[in-house]
């Protein structure tokens, strides 16, 4: 009874050395498989984050590009004359809330961005078109004073955020360069 355990024994020995050799024989094709897969992942995963950020950016420019469209139309209903300069000074002044409408921030709170506007335009008249006072019985008295030696005004510098005093200067160097330019016409 000791031979056919013995031939067993003999039998499943010779049947595990086999599967260790083979295992050995094919665990470098494994490894180098599972590396390649994992190569092939690790570059799936860089490209969609990349394609990812992509999109987020061509939203936030789809959503830039909206934003100055909307103001910018808001401005011309309004008659204003000179939109670009306009929207540089309320631009900033102008975000999305978290619902996604476009709303003005200013010192009284959230506002309607029309509403707003119209208050812009209302208490900054030199934004809609000169009214040219006319006919013969113009006198000097009734121009604009000349201001010789004012500073000029740096477009990029305008903003909502400027104090009252200097977007009262802004307003006073506008008037001055309008009044001048319909001397000139």
């Amino acid at each position: 009874m000791d031979e056919p355990n013995n031939v067993q024994t003999i039998v499943q020995q010779a049947i595990d050395e086999y599967m260790r050799q083979d295992s050995a024989r094919r665990e470098p094709a494994y490894k180098a498989e599972l590396q390649e897969e994992k190569r092939r992942r690790e570059q799936m995963e860089k490209r969609i984050n990349e394609l990812v950020e992509e999109n987020r950016r061509s939203r936030a420019q789809a959503e830039e590009a909206q934003r100055a469209a909307t103001i910018r139309t808001e401005l011309q209903k309004l008659g204003v004359t000179k939109v670009d300069l306009a929207y540089k000074v309320v631009q900033d002044g102008i975000v999305r809330s978290a619902d996604g409408r476009l709303v003005a921030r200013g010192e009284s709170g959230d506002q309607p961005v029309s509403e707003f506007l119209t208050e812009f335009v209302h208490s900054n008249p030199e934004f809609l078109p000169a009214r040219i006072p006319g006919g013969t019985g113009m006198t000097s008295a009734h121009k604009a004073p000349s201001q010789g030696g004012s500073p000029g005004v740096d477009l990029d510098k305008i903003s909502a955020s400027m104090s009252k005093e200097e977007l009262e200067r802004v307003r006073q160097e506008i008037l001055r360069v309008a009044s001048q330019s319909l001397r000139g016409a």
